[in-house]
């Protein structure tokens, strides 16, 4: 469209620039300025093509809004807006204005564009706000119009002037004339408004005569400071038209002077005429002055006079002074070289000047305060410039007790110094930066008086500086200033800002002075600056101080701070700034908010930059250690501490900034020293970014989310240096940097971009004081603001009505970043959106939060093997009592559901559904298993104790909620969801919802309830591998019960045809839940009804089946109803054809997963007299078929298939070794009954060729679990059990062996007939000598000892086995212990090294522990010994024992005096024990070379186990669901569990012919002894007998002893001789 038509394009751009100012669009946001100003952009950039058009345009757009009638403040102020962008960019394109432009155009801007500036110009009313600001927006306009365009706009002048010389006094419109103080004027122009005004002077009027002389004398400095050059080379090449009209006007103006009144007026134009006419003032500056000349050298005299006050007027003095001050300026354009007389001039007059202008004692006053300071800032920066090394004036203005005038003066002119230096010749602001210490007290002065004028203490703690510190005084026992005084506090404390934003080093000047003395200066002034931010009653000054501070933060300026510790000084001073600032954007106590954001996004850049530098230009300086570590404290000399230690602490409130001793530190009312400012500050900015992302403002939300990227930044900084993860440094950087990235990104609006934030901040996974305390905070408004919209409207009438305005009865404020609470409006919808986003915000960073609440990790269920007593809480014991239930996290939960059923009149509905959204949709996974307990207990409490249900509306609205919340919460695959869903079981409460549904019956909403449920339970299913189930057989069945009840078919009665769809759609939602319960689904009778497993299982699926066959026939007539019928039934006949699916569906599952029970009751229908049927039935078959069914279960050895199942199950061993349902036992069964499961496991594994791999899972726990090496195996733990188990098994026949022929020698032999053992001087008979006893018992030990140790190539292989998994099990524990220190500084055995002695010491300990000692001490009822041997031998055993186990416990006898002298034998023995030790246990045979002599697996064990198995289903889910290992390993170990049990029923059901065994203890280990004992195993008989297959064993006899059963059929072709034979063999055991 440009290139076509562009006269249209460039008239639609236009139009679109009219309709989005703020007079039309309303006011401004972030948005519509960004528009606004591309809009500007786009017009400024077509004008240079385009320049008429846009010209043009802009004209009639600035007409019609300066005709627009207006009513109120607000259109006020959009009209004043709108004014400005239209005259700012007029300005701008004129500026740019085209070197072609046609006349036509110009004729055109004189009478179009002129007349409306000039409005704006002419009309400017004083005290009005805006008009200030108009006019001068005006005046850049007429001056940008006349640079290209000045013939037209000095010919509007021209015949003005024209006109006032022919009207009368009356009529003089002298306005067109002050045009002449705006317009651009270079050398040539000015000496055509001189020559015109020449022309035309006298016969003006006089007031126009008064307007040309003010207007001329302004126009002339608009030449000078425009250019400067121009009037430089005046004084270097004099040009004599200039001087001759300028004499000829001094001349006119001079004849005009007649009065006092008139001299004072034209004084200042006749110094500036004088100053145009450079050879003139060198003439009149000689004694003899030609007769022309003399009227100038009188004026000269005459100006000296009024300025010493000798004329005695005061209109003269005070016009001498004006006059003097223009002749300094305009001198300062001139160089010395070029007239040196116009210096003399000047210094002749200059010390009267600055005695009339600089006397505190009497300060110069015209009345006109504004002009008062123009003139003395003239004067002080011309003098300067004049002069900068002798200026005693700025001492004067720097005295504390000059005028405040003074100070404002002084401060205004070195603005002007610093930023006005067009002039080569003029000196720079260094000349002042002696005076920096006066300057910086000065500051802190004006700022003192000004935050106290103004009713508000400073939060900062001031220091006067050392300089002034005995002449400061307080306000605060004076009285209030006034409000002029407030007022000049404010200009000057607002000018002080900008001279510092102007140059910092004017006030951070600091020569020879001591590194921690400028320190403490630049931290005063960082300190007050840093205060002002906050300021509401002072914006101006507030931006102000924002943009000082920024500057104060370029690298050049941050060197200033401190040169002798720039880093320190930086972390210090920088820290502390950046808390402040935060803490008040948290504390919601700033205006603009978000503006103050995005500064401090730019301190954060400089921030960086800074510590960039550093990085690179001094990385092995040891100061930048600052760089890398968290915190730092800075002492007077200098010295830096570095902290790495990353536990966070949050600094009380109240906290101030504090100086002294060269120190700036944290100084807080509850103490934070022990954290570093640094780390506070970090802390405090992660709560503020975190605070921010829910703010209703889109442009605040995605400043925070920048910024996140500039702490990132600063965090690869400091860890660049040195090997540090910059996770040392921000825990959450990875997620920190994607909140980064999204910040760039185009949002498609307020809602998408909340919904993605809340997606990031489900991903932080640490938890740090700063995301901790941002929620906490959080959580405080939040229930504030639930508080305020709960109750709201507070008041109401007495009729009922709600009061007629929300603000009548409480203040409209917005509870936001803005304003930081008070009361809420909900007309208002940021602050409902504001709550909204608080609540996704709470919900989706909780998780994390939580997790800090726990200190490490998730907690999981681990109970060690031990002792009830000594058993550590586990995850079981946590969820039922609901451990959390006294954290925010926690009460912020229950809050969530109280307000799920809200009924709020007017925003109820809103909050219901918004709760449900975000609790289903957002919430952080980690508070899955804490919202599914609180929404069980709270269902539960929907029961009364006799169960039945408290149908209440409120209760049957939570439910609704509760289901819809579970089904988005299950539908939503949250990344993380998998590994919290299964920590906590919903089993119970959706049992308890289906229970309430069941009862609400068949209304419209019921239907719809119960619809919804059965959705849930399919997306439950579907999510069944993530999910908890502790009964899941159990839970099924009872949900297949509850939902097949809600198939209603042609049952169904209802007359409206709405009802029947929905009745329809229930019982499709049922079926298809159905379908999915059934799904590999074993039927699970009640148990206790009395009745035969199999039986009961057979009723339930004939129950089922025949519900289906049912339904298939109610569908099937319905179908054909609806075929001979049309219309509205057609639809129902779609629904009946996916109904018929899920039935037939629902059958397959229910016969592949029961084909044992279910088979007989469905074949027959395969020869069904009805063709459909039969038809139903092969589909039923096809598709069983095609799932895969297991006809298997029909064999006859099914029952033993499954057993065999079982114990692979929980033999299973995962990819780390790891044995999911054998530890989950072990974890959960009592400990009475751990000698039974010793014996099954250790039975079991070892028939797997997996007992070293149970031995190193429980030994490890056990280690783990051990506070120390002398508790290890002592207590009675399962463990414990296990090994004694093995020792007792395995180790019987060495025993025998070993001890039988040394005991016996001891008890028979003569030489030990009458020996005493006895050591005990207590005990001693008087006939007895103790040392005798004492050599007796050595030798007996001895005897002992040395043969257990040359024992070791008899020692059993599986106990070799034990022995090595002991040992490896030890020392890999202990290596786990040792600290990460020993770790990296000793690569190859840190165990060997740090515990020398301890982990084969753990194996000794525990063989003679429990082996060798109980078969010494007891020998007989070991079975070593036939009796028990005499009691002196049994002394002496016991005796031996003590000794034997203090040598394998590698320690010495202290506390039983009369052992004591044994204690050289058993330190002499510990070298050789310690072999014996490492020889059984360093090498562990090949499970292959082991013989397994419990490889046949009695039938007692694998009932025990399934009892073990059956009793602790639940217990093992739960351990399962909270173990650490549960996400490597899954839950498939458990549902096959779960599976297999519910096909083999509970124990007591077995269909064996004596179904008492059953009942029957089956824990005797008999036969496996005498199979051990007698080596069985190894005998050729056995093994022929064992590859014929023919025995099995099931069962014992009344005697306790194992049963066998001879299986006849097996026996074909094997004669019968041979069976009796090997029978025969075994009699000589029995």
């Amino acid at each position: 469209m440009a290139a076509h038509k562009p006269v249209e394009w460039v008239q639609a751009v236009v139009s679109r620039f009219d309709e989005q100012l703020p007079i039309k669009a309303g006011q401004q946001n972030t948005h519509t300025k960004v528009s606004t100003e591309h809009n500007k952009e786009c017009l400024i950039n077509i004008s240079k093509y385009k320049f008429s058009l846009v010209i043009s345009g802009l004209t009639n757009i600035l007409k019609n809004v300066n005709n627009m009638r207006i009513f109120g403040e607000a259109a006020e102020k959009n009209l004043y807006l709108s004014q400005l962008i239209i005259l700012d960019t007029l300005e701008k394109c004129l500026a740019g204005q085209p070197k072609d432009t046609m006349r036509l155009d110009e004729t055109m801007l004189v009478k179009q564009l002129l007349p409306e500036i000039c409005h704006f110009i002419h009309t400017y009313r004083e005290g009005n706000q805006h008009a200030a600001e108009l006019r001068n927006s005006a005046s850049g306009v007429l001056f940008s119009l006349s640079c290209n365009n000045f013939n037209a706009v000095f010919s509007r002048i021209s015949t003005r002037l024209q006109e006032l010389t022919v009207c009368s006094e009356d009529n003089a419109d002298v306005h067109d004339i002050e045009l002449l103080q705006y317009i651009s004027v270079d050398c040539i122009k000015l000496k055509r408004i001189l020559q015109e005004t020449v022309f035309k002077f006298k016969a003006l009027k006089k007031v126009a005569q008064l307007a040309v002389i003010n207007s001329l004398e302004k126009a002339f400095w608009n030449w000078v400071e425009n250019y400067p050059d121009e009037f430089t080379k005046l004084y270097q090449t004099p040009q004599t038209d200039m001087a001759d009209c300028a004499e000829k006007l001094f001349d006119l103006v001079d004849g005009f002077a007649e009065s006092t009144k008139r001299k004072a007026a034209v004084w200042p134009l006749q110094i500036i005429l004088l100053v145009l006419c450079p050879e003139i003032i060198q003439d009149i500056a000689k004694d003899v002055v030609e007769e022309t000349k003399i009227n100038k050298k009188l004026f000269l005299d005459n100006l000296r006079k009024a300025l010493a006050s000798h004329s005695g007027s005061r209109q003269l003095t005070e016009s001498a002074a004006i006059a003097c001050v223009k002749l300094c300026k305009a001198s300062t354009y001139i160089n010395w070289e070029d007239n040196s007389v116009i210096f003399l001039l000047v210094q002749s007059m200059v010390d009267d000047l600055k005695t009339l202008l600089f006397n505190p004692c009497k300060p110069f006053s015209r009345g006109n305060q504004n002009a008062d300071v123009d003139l003395m800032i003239d004067c002080l920066v011309s003098c300067f410039r004049i002069n900068p090394q002798n200026n005693p004036y700025l001492k004067i203005c720097l005295a504390q007790n000059s005028p405040s005038t003074f100070h404002y003066v002084l401060v205004n002119s070195l603005q002007r110094i610093i930023t006005n230096s067009e002039v080569d010749w003029w000196p720079k602001i260094d000349a002042v930066y002696c005076h920096s210490v006066e300057l910086r007290s000065m500051f802190s002065e004006t700022l003192q008086k000004a935050v106290q004028s103004c009713g508000s203490h400073p939060a900062i703690r001031m220091t006067p500086s050392l300089t002034f510190k005995e002449k400061m005084t307080s306000l605060k026992f004076k009285e209030k200033p006034t409000d002029l005084e407030t007022r000049s506090y404010k200009f000057l404390l607002l000018s002080m800002v900008k001279l510092l934003h102007a140059d910092p080093k004017l006030l951070l000047y600091n020569p020879r002075k001591q590194g921690p003395e400028t320190q403490s200066s630049t931290a005063e002034l960082i300190t007050g600056l840093v205060q002002l931010v906050p300021q509401s009653n002072m914006p101006e000054i507030a931006q102000e101080a924002m943009e000082a501070l920024l500057v104060l933060h370029q690298l050049e300026s941050i060197d200033l701070w401190n040169p002798d510790a720039p880093i320190e000084t930086f972390w210090e001073i920088s820290s502390q700034m950046l808390f402040y600032i935060c803490k008040k954007l948290t504390g919601h106590q700033m205006l603009s908010s978000t503006e103050i954001l995005k500064w401090l996004r730019e301190i954060l850049i400089c921030r960086n930059k800074f510590l960039l530098k550093n990085k690179q230009s001094d990385r092995s300086s040891c100061h930048f250690l600052f760089l890398y570590g968290v915190g730092c404290d800075v002492s007077g000399s200098g010295a830096s501490q570095l902290s790495l230690d990353h536990e966070e602490m949050r600094c009380a409130p109240g906290a101030t900034l504090r100086k002294g001793k060269g120190n700036s530190s944290m100084e807080s009312t509850a103490g934070c020293s022990g954290t570093p400012i640094c780390r506070q500050a970090q802390t405090k900015l992660e709560v503020a970014l975190y605070m921010f992302l829910w703010s209703p403002d889109i442009e605040a939300v995605l400043v925070a989310m920048s910024c996140f990227r500039h702490l990132c930044e600063e965090a690869d900084i400091r860890c660049g240096v040195d090997e540090v993860s910059v996770h040392n440094f921000l825990p959450n950087y990875n997620t920190f940097m994607e909140f980064a990235s999204v910040s760039n990104m185009m949002s498609t609006g307020r809602a998408a971009l909340q919904k993605r934030v809340m997606a990031l901040l489900r991903r932080i996974e640490h938890p740090t004081a700063g995301n901790t305390e941002a929620w906490e905070d959080t959580h405080a408004k939040w229930e504030q603001a639930t508080k305020l919209i709960l109750n709201y409207p507070k008041t109401k009438m007495e009729d009922g009505q709600v009061t007629d305005s929300l603000h009548k009865t409480i203040v409209r404020r917005r509870m936001s970043h803005v304003s930081g609470g008070g009361s809420i409006d909900l007309s208002d919808t940021d602050s409902l959106q504001e709550w909204i986003n608080m609540t996704g915000f709470l919900c989706a960073l909780g998780g994390v939060c939580l997790q800090h609440r726990s200190n490490a990790g998730l907690a999981t269920y681990s109970p060690p093997m031990g002792p009830i007593n000594e058993r550590k809480g586990s995850m079981i014991s946590m969820i039922s009592t609901e451990g959390n239930a006294e954290t925010p996290v926690s009460k912020f939960i229950d809050r969530l559901l109280s307000l799920m059923v809200c009924n709020h009149e007017k925003v109820g509905l809103q909050i219901r559904t918004n709760i449900k959204d975000l609790v289903g949709l957002e919430l952080s996974p980690a508070l899955y298993p804490m919202l599914f307990n609180k929404l069980k207990n709270t269902i539960s409490k929907f029961f009364d104790s006799q169960g039945q249900v408290l149908l209440t509306e409120t209760n049957t609205q939570f439910v609704e909620q509760t289901i819809a919340i579970m089904k988005n919460l299950l539908d939503n695959h949250t990344e993380g969801s998998s590994e919290h869903l299964g920590q906590a079981s919903i089993e119970t409460m959706m049992l308890n919802l289906v229970r309430y549904v069941r009862v609400l019956g068949n209304l419209v909403h019921a239907i719809q309830i119960k619809t919804k449920l059965c959705q849930l339970v399919e997306v439950m299913m579907e999510r069944r591998d993530d999910l908890s189930f502790c009964q899941e057989m159990k839970f099924r069945n009872k949900m297949v019960e509850y939902l097949t009840d809600w198939v209603m078919g042609t049952s169904n009665q209802a007359t409206d045809e709405d009802v029947k769809c929905l009745t329809r759609d229930l019982d499709q939602a049922s079926m298809e839940a159905v379908v999915s319960l059934l799904a590999g689904l074993p039927l699970q009778p009640e148990e206790g009804d009395g009745v035969e497993l199999m039986e009961a299982k057979s009723q339930l699926f004939l129950k089922y089946f025949t519900l289906f066959m049912n339904l298939l026939n109610d569908c099937s007539e319905v179908e054909d109803e609806s075929a001979q019928t049309g219309g509205r039934k057609r639809g129902m006949s779609r629904r009946l054809a996916s109904l018929r699916h899920c039935t037939v569906l629902a059958m397959s599952n229910l016969l592949n997963a029961n084909v044992d029970s279910g088979l007989m009751h469905s074949i027959g229908l395969g020869y069904h007299k009805d063709l459909q049927t039969r038809a139903t039935f092969m589909e039923v078959l096809t598709k069983i078929l095609q799932q895969g069914t297991e006809f298997d279960t029909l064999a006859e050895t099914v029952l033993a298939d499954r057993f065999e199942r079982l114990v692979e199950l929980v033999t299973m061993m995962g990819d780390q070794g790891e044995l999911p349902i054998a530890m989950a036992l072990a974890n959960v069964v009592p400990c009475s009954q751990w000698d039974e499961l010793a014996r099954v496991l250790v039975t079991l594994f070892d028939s797997r060729h997996l007992l070293y791999q149970l031995l190193w899972n429980m030994f490890s726990k056990e280690v783990e679990l051990a506070d120390s090496m002398q508790t290890l195996f002592r207590g009675n733990s399962l463990a414990s059990k296990i090994m004694t188990f093995c020792f007792k098994v395995y180790g019987a026949t060495y025993l025998q062996k070993l001890l039988e022929p040394l005991l016996r020698t001891v008890i028979t032999s003569s030489e030990w007939q009458h020996v005493s053992f006895e050591v005990d001087p207590t005990r001693l008979e008087h006939t007895e000598s103790l040392e005798a006893n004492q050599r007796s018992l050595l030798q007996m030990t001895e005897k002992f000892f040395h043969a257990i140790i040359n024992s070791s190539s008899e020692f059993p292989p599986q106990l070799r086995s034990v022995c090595h998994c002991l040992y490896q099990a030890t020392c890999h524990s202990l290596l786990n212990k040792a600290t990460v220190k020993e770790k990296k500084e000793n690569k190859k055995s840190v165990v060997s090294q740090r515990f020398p002695q301890n982990s084969i010491g753990a194996v000794g300990s525990a063989m003679f522990l429990r082996f060798i000692n109980p078969a010494i001490v007891s020998p007989y009822e070991a079975g070593i010994l036939d009796k028990k041997p005499p009691p002196r031998i049994e002394r002496g055993l016991k005796l031996m024992s003590k000794i034997l186990q203090s040598i394998a416990n590698h320690v010495l006898f202290t506390k039983e005096e009369h052992m004591r002298p044994f204690n050289d034998f058993v330190k002499s023995n510990f070298d050789a024990a310690r072999r014996f030790f490492l020889d059984i246990a360093s090498d562990c045979p090949a499970s292959d070379t082991v013989n397994h002599s419990l490889s046949f697996i009695s039938d007692g064990n694998v009932l025990a186990l399934h009892r073990l198995l059956w009793n602790n289903q639940e217990k093992i889910g739960q351990y399962l669901s909270s173990n650490r290992d549960h996400k490597a390993v899954g839950r498939r170990p458990f549902d096959k569990m779960a599976t297999l049990l519910a096909y083999l029923g509970p124990p007591e059901h077995k269909p064996v012919a004596d179904t008492h065994w059953s009942s029957l203890n089956l824990t005797s280990s008999k036969f496996e002894e005498f199979m051990t004992r007698h080596q069985v195993h190894e005998k050729e008989e056995f093994k022929a007998l064992k590859t014929l297959n023919i025995f099995y064993q099931a069962g014992t006899s009344k005697a306790g002893n194992p049963v066998f059963y001879y299986i006849a059929r097996r026996t074909i072709q094997i004669m019968d001789d041979f069976c009796y034979t090997n029978i025969e063999g075994f009699k000589k055991y029995i």
